[in-house]
Order: C-alpha cells, then sequence, then structure tokens
C-alpha cells in the first residue's frame, strides 16, 4: 500500500525550505516522522535539487552507529558538503548521538546547510539544544494521523464503502500509527504490534532514561493515567488511588511518572485556563493518550468510555490544528476545552449526544457564562439534530468536524 501523504506536515516543512533555522521534528515514535522525510526529499528532488545534495542519516540504523558522537558526525557530513550549492541535511531520531546539539549547531551557521532534525521524545529539545539553538528552531510537532488521514489511507482498500461511522469506529479500535493502516492490520496484529510500540517506548523512553528499578509500578501508574483520560489529576490523588489498591507509590514517584510519561509523548498535559480571570493554571491538569487504540490495547474499554474517548480525539485535533489547548474553567462549570491561537479564543464541549434536554442544557451551560464573543462550538456524534444554533453557540456533528480541512 502507498505511503499516507501527511499534506500539512509537509506544507509545514516546504514553507521553511532554505530559510536560515534548523527544522525539527517530533513526535512519538513511529508516529511517521521518518516517512514525512522521505517525502520531502521526493519533493526535492522533483523541484531541482540533485541528489548529491541531500544528505540524509537515521540514528536508529545500525550502519550510522559509528557516527553516534557529535564530532564524528560533524566531520562525516562537513566533508561531503558541496561548497557552492544549497546543502539538504537529514538528522533523523538524532537522540542516539551523544552531545547532537554540536554538531546541529555547527552546521547551522554554515550559510549553505539547511538542517532537518527529528526526535522521538521531548528530552532531546530540553537543556543544550533549547540553549544553543534558542531562536534558531521552529518545531513540528507530529502526532499519529488524524480521521481525516486515516479515511484518506482507507481510499485504495476494501474498507473504502465503509460509512464515515464504521471508519470511526475502525478509528478508535485500531488506533492512528500509519503502520497498522498502510500494512492493513487488524486484530492480533494490530494489538501485536501496538504492545511492541508500548514496550519500547516504556524501556527506551521512560525506564532508561529516568533509571526507573520498579517497572510494575510505573505500569500501574500508566494503566491508571490511560483509565482516567479527560479526569482532572494530582500527583497526590494518584498516590493516594494506587495506595489503596496495594500498588502504592509516594507523590515524587508519581510526578517522576508523570513526567516520563508526558515526555515520552505517551501522555498528553492539558492544564486549566480560568476563563473570567484571563489565568492559565498549573494543579490538577488533565492527560490525554497520543493513541486510542494504544490505549485501548491496554486498558479495557467500557461502553461509557466513549465520551472521554472522543474528548480525547478532539483534543488532539485541535492540537493538529496549530492551537495551544487548555481546559476552561468558569465559575463552578467546566468548558471542555479553550483553544487558544493568534487568531484569539474558541470554546469547545464534546459529548456523545445532546438530543436530551437535560444533557443539551448542561452542555450549554458553561458556555452561557462567557461573556465575550469568541466562538462556542458544541461537538456530538448526533446524526439527527447534528447541527444547530442556540444563540450564536454552534453545534456540529463531530465526524464532519474532525474530516473538515
Amino acid at each position: 500500500m502507498q505511503r499516507i501523504e501527511r499534506k500539512e506536515y509537509l506544507d509545514f516543512l516546504i514553507r521553511w525550505r532554505e530559510r536560515q533555522i534548523v527544522k525539527v521534528v517530533s513526535g512519538i515514535r513511529r508516529c511517521g516522522k521518518s516517512t514525512l522525510f522521505e517525502l520531502y526529499r521526493e519533493y526535492l528532488l522533483a523541484n531541482g535539487v540533485h541528489q548529491s545534495q541531500i544528505i540524509a542519516l537515521n540514528f536508529e540504523d545500525v550502519a550510522n552507529e559509528h557516527l553516534s558522537d557529535y564530532r564524528k558526525l560533524y566531520d562525516y557530513v562537513a566533508a561531503q558538503l558541496l561548497p557552492d550549492q544549497m546543502n539538504y541535511i537529514f538528522l533523523d531520531e538524532i537522540q542516539h548521538v551523544a552531545d547532537f546539539e554540536r554538531a546541529v549547531d555547527s552546521l547551522f551557521l554554515k550559510e549553505n546547510c539547511d538542517v532537518y532534525i527529528t526526535g522521538s521524545n521531548a528530552y532531546f529539545l530540553s537543556g543544550e539544544l533549547a540553549t544553543l539553538l534558542s531562536g534558531r528552531y521552529v518545531e513540528l510537532k507530529m502526532l499519529p494521523l488524524s480521521f481525516r488521514e486515516f479515511c484518506s489511507g482507507l481510499a485504495e482498500t476494501e474498507r473504502a464503502e465503509l460509512s464515515v461511522r464504521e471508519k470511526f469506529q475502525q478509528y478508535v479500535e485500531l488506533g492512528a500509527f500509519p503502520y497498522i493502516l498502510r500494512f492493513g492490520l487488524t486484530g492480533r496484529d494490530a494489538r501485536e504490534y501496538l504492545q511492541d510500540l508500548y514496550n519500547t517506548v516504556l524501556v527506551s523512553d521512560i525506564i532508561a532514561r529516568k533509571r526507573i528499578t520498579d517497572v510494575n509500578q510505573l505500569k500501574a501508574v500508566t494503566r491508571f493515567m490511560l483509565h482516567n483520560i479527560g479526569n482532572k489529576s494530582s500527583s497526590t490523588k494518584i498516590a493516594n488511588t494506587l495506595k489503596s489498591s496495594g500498588k502504592g507509590a509516594d507523590q515524587k514517584t508519581v510526578d517522576k511518572y508523570l513526567n516520563g510519561l508526558t515526555e515520552s509523548l505517551l501522555l498528553y498535559e492539558a492544564n486549566r485556563y480560568n476563563i473570567k480571570g484571563k489565568q492559565f493554571l498549573t494543579t490538577q491538569p488533565k492527560y490525554y493518550a497520543v493513541d486510542i487504540g494504544l490505549r485501548n490495547m491496554l486498558v479495557r474499554g467500557k461502553e461509557s468510555d466513549i465520551g472521554h474517548i472522543l474528548e480525547n480525539i478532539v483534543y488532539l485535533e485541535l492540537l493538529r490544528r496549530g492551537y495551544e489547548v487548555y481546559v476552561g474553567e468558569i465559575d463552578d462549570g467546566e468548558v471542555d476545552f479553550v483553544a487558544k491561537d493568534l487568531g484569539g479564543l474558541s470554546y469547545y464541549q464534546v459529548a456523545t449526544s445532546t438530543l436530551d434536554p437535560g444533557t443539551l442544557a448542561r452542555e450549554l451551560a458553561p458556555f452561557k457564562k462567557i461573556a465575550d464573543n469568541y466562538p462556542k462550538i458544541l461537538l456530538t456524534l448526533d446524526d439527527i439534530f447534528g447541527t444547530a444554533d442556540y444563540e450564536g453557540i454552534r453545534k456540529v456533528n463531530v465526524l464532519g468536524w474532525l474530516l473538515a480541512q
């Protein structure tokens, strides 16, 4: 099956082409970063760039292990540079190179080097890289497939004729990692692939990095967090809950685990925002999974989970669309998401259905307390009465919203 084109991500790289700034692509393992680089190199070759101008290294390939020292890497790349032409340098999974930021910084200083790097966790953008390259890099935060990309990938398969709802059911069950869709994995094969991915992230990006010795305790916290997506959390509450079930961990240890889970990009943290006071709050955030299929592989789902699953999918989609996303608080109520960009704010409520009058009133109530005129959108799975306008509050079918450009 052909690769799935990630148009928005590809357009980002094209837009920043040949600008003297390092292009950083971050994202969880296997979300498609290496494939994105392949697609972009094909674009370059189709638009006047010669193969000799491209230097591409993937540091998960053992053939490049001898370059895992920054000085050797720099010397290797420098020896291949064409002096009178632009050189396009792709350094994939750069976190495997010790002190890689020194090599990247030195290449950045050359006017004929266009540098692109990827990493599979948030660590590689901390510390010295941020210090050395402050103001010198732009970051593309990559996620697994959107629902629209997932449907696009089904277009050339026997599942192309499925209804939108049936495709969404598969999106929830199988998840959004490109490999699953590209090679048609289902059932046991998909679960085994996701289990392997989870184990790799846990061992390589959390256990090794954080020097964690009690692996079972980490797994217990991970399952607890995945089971409680969309719920307010605190390390104290998590520690107390686990202690009551015989899997105790103190607050400091839970903080360490949460830090590892978010830095590995397995979980995303959504902080709270006080809408009336216009204040960003740092306590009791909510956490969301990077992929629902991965979450469902580890946590036995219940039908009642669909509300939080839908909320998780909307959260990730807002991130894809370039928003900063917060959980809104107003008086004693809550707005699921406050999405912030250069254009201002927009507010979102997410519900499986609001056909019941009581549910509709409950979902609209927080919106009605907001005094400003920024967009207020209620997203549901309703087909009947799926769109409506309640005094400026728009009700929209969530599947149509997810498929919109």
